[in-house]
């Protein structure tokens, strides 16, 4: 079993020195903080029966596939500038951090990092030299950073807006996870009544010879071809998914669908200001850390997530460049304009839904499916005609980043911005949540009604005729 040598502290910040035998590394460490130590070095003792771990001076690279979890870069992050508002060297911090993650994407990487600065580079150089870990707005606050001598403040401020955007995150996915379950469930239990419930009374209904009326007629129709088309239930949502994802593939395609999100009632107010958010508390953090402003800006639209704010902050960057001040630009293109594919998907989510009764076979179906699919194609067509000039950024975010830049104080404005769409995006979210959940239970309601009625209006007349 290899030996390890480590350096720790107990609880009274006391140095401890000592060895001690384990299969590996992190087991070591494991038995080490049980100890009631915390790990500040740890090495395999030169001689040992495992030195073969390392290779021409070399750690083992743990298999990993992606990149490292927002949740693990954000507590990295948090304790890295604990680390050094104690006043460790960088390289020991960076060491002690390593030790004590888990194998993965950012522990290889932060080995990375380490040899890099044991060669000589930057803690900014080497961390470019990891992109699927650490992306261009971590390396510009951290070189912005080293450049003001406040990689400490620097690092605090970075956890900061780190936390927030992994709150504000799971807070707007949390909204989502409700509406989803509940609808997916009901889908279930309305699936299984057409396949198995349905049938069962249909039958009965022809031995009885009876004659149907229309709401029966059209359930067992929808029975008929759930029967018969279930497979389309996951397939169609599944086939729009892909659909959508290859659309988007495209750079008109993308801009076309990030809009059409942008303008759908209610859901599409929570992404622009979830957006809104994010991205006026990424351009406010490189600000204050000292990042230029057009740097900071191509940043920004790098990691903003939706075509159209990219739109916006690359108009900006050119304006600046021309002489211009961010908040003039800003809102002269904050005005989406019209667009083909959001319009072709403003016509589908109209229409779409309404193809199905197209296939339903009861007499005259095909042609009132036909006309309720062109009306709601056209109804959706004219509401995005009628929203497509909205500008997606408010006047009152323009007017403060005005007011920031005459004042000097545009990453105070910008923040004051950010905080407010955080506050905004919390009540909308809880306010989706508490309208969802009557309107799901209005929905069940009327299915399970309609089910329930179509079938007993037959029974009700079989009764009276054998009475």
């Amino acid at each position: 079993m290899p030996t390890f040598q480590f350096e720790a502290m107990d609880a009274t910040g006391q140095e401890i020195r000592d060895v001690i035998d384990a299969a590996t590394e992190e087991e070591a460490q494991t038995t080490i903080r049980q100890m009631g130590y915390f790990v500040t070095k740890i090495s395999m003792k030169r001689g040992s029966a495992a030195e073969g771990a390392v290779v021409g001076g070399k750690k083992k690279r743990g298999f990993a596939v992606g990149g490292a979890s927002n949740k693990m870069l954000t507590a990295f992050t948090r304790q890295l500038s604990i680390l050094q508002d104690a006043g460790l060297p960088i390289l020991r911090s960076l060491k002690i951090l390593e030790g004590q993650c888990k194998g993965g994407k950012l522990k290889n990487a932060l080995q990375d990092v380490c040899e890099e600065i044991e060669g000589g580079a930057t803690l900014s150089e080497a961390m470019s030299k990891s992109p699927r870990v650490f992306n261009r707005l971590y390396v510009n606050m951290i070189k912005a950073g080293e450049a003001g001598g406040a990689l400490e403040a620097i690092l605090q401020r970075l956890a900061d807006f780190m936390e927030r955007a992994q709150s504000l995150r799971r807070k707007v996915r949390g909204a989502m996870i409700y509406p989803v379950v509940v609808v997916m469930v009901a889908v279930l239990i309305l699936t299984f009544i057409m396949i198995k419930i349905v049938p069962v009374f249909a039958k009965m209904f022809e031995e009885f010879e009876l004659e149907l009326p229309a709401p029966t007629k059209l359930l067992i129709a929808v029975s008929e071809n759930v029967v018969n088309y279930w497979y389309l239930i996951p397939a169609a949502p599944l086939a729009a998914w892909l659909f959508v994802k290859l659309v988007r593939k495209f750079k008109h395609g993308r801009m076309g669908w990030d809009l059409f999100i942008l303008k759908l009632p209610i859901m599409g107010n929570l992404i622009e200001k979830n957006s809104l958010a994010r991205t006026t508390r990424t351009l406010g953090t490189l600000v204050a850390s000292g990042v230029p402003i057009l740097e900071g800006l191509n940043i920004t639209r790098e990691t903003a997530g939706n075509a159209m704010f990219e739109r916006i902050y690359a108009h900006v960057s050119d304006a600046i460049r021309e002489g211009e001040t961010i908040a003039r630009p800003l809102k002269g293109a904050s005005r989406p304009g019209f667009h083909p594919v959001a319009l072709m998907f403003w016509a589908l989510f109209g229409g779409g839904p309404f193809i199905v009764i197209m296939v339903l076979p009861v007499e005259g179906m095909v042609q009132m499916g036909a006309t309720i699919a062109g009306a709601g194609a056209l109804l959706g067509s004219c509401y995005y005609l009628l929203k497509m000039n909205a500008p997606v950024i408010d006047d009152i975010v323009i007017n403060m980043v005005d007011v920031g830049e005459e004042t000097g104080e545009l990453d105070t404005m910008l923040y004051k911005v950010a905080d407010t769409y955080d506050e905004e995006v919390r009540v909308l979210t809880d306010g989706l949540m508490a309208l969802l959940e009557p309107l799901l239970i209005v929905f069940l309601g009327l299915a399970v009604g309609f089910i329930v009625v179509s079938l007993f209006l037959p029974l009700v007349e079989l009764i009276q005729g054998l009475s």
